[in-house]
């Protein structure tokens, strides 16, 4: 998932070091994963949900640089339970943009 400086700045005031959960990728910053998922998921959840990065927030919907459109993640189990609206994609398209300018 990737990382918007606001991110990074808002789960490190919460105590966490940027290397402990962020792996810079080329020129942007992701969350790490661990076996496959993110370093913040437990058994019981997020540890930061109140505090999740924006990309979080609208997860399962994700932008498919293939098709250069927004969609649902094939990987989410959940994604036929959400209902994506147009504020919801006017929010990933402008988060997209948002760390295109941050890279």
């Amino acid at each position: 998932m990737p990382l918007t400086e606001g991110d990074i700045k808002l789960i490190t005031s919460l105590g966490y070091k940027t290397e402990d959960f962020a792996i810079k990728d080329g020129k942007e910053w992701k969350l790490k994963n661990v076996n496959g998922k993110c370093v913040f998921l437990n058994k019981n959840g997020c540890k930061i949900y109140d505090f999740r990065p924006q990309g979080c927030r609208l997860y399962p919907l994700v932008y498919d640089e293939t098709t250069g459109k927004p969609i649902l993640d094939e990987l989410c189990p959940y994604r036929k339970k959400f209902r994506i609206g147009k504020d919801d994609i006017k929010k990933l398209l402008k988060l997209i943009e948002k760390l295109k300018v941050e890279i």
